[in-house]
């Protein structure tokens, strides 16, 4: 049951992450984002992930309960696009600011 309920935190979270991903590749702006809470929260998925590799008894039914990690890598992979989009878009600002 903790499995199901943290699958459901998760997925909870993640849903938003797509939709956030395709407002920062269309805006082209850092406006509205915080670079220090993406970096929080990318830090936050490592961690989640670390601590189910590092619980043996995860780790022995990994073969049955491969889907909570698989919800983690997914999120962090989100997260670390909106990562790279923040960059982007920022040296877009620098080069309309410079023009």
């Amino acid at each position: 049951m903790s499995e199901l309920l943290e699958i459901i935190m998760i997925v909870s979270f993640g849903a938003s992450w797509p939709f956030n991903v395709v407002k920062s590749y269309k805006s082209k702006t850092t406006k509205g984002k915080s670079l220090y809470f993406l970096c929080l929260i990318f830090f936050g998925y490592i961690c989640g992930i670390a601590s189910k590799l590092v619980n043996p008894v995860y780790m022995q039914s990994i073969a049955q309960k491969w889907y909570v990690l698989f919800f983690y890598f997914l999120n962090l992979i989100m997260v670390g696009a909106d990562l790279c989009l923040y960059f982007r878009n920022k040296r877009y600002e620098r080069a309309a600011k410079n023009n």
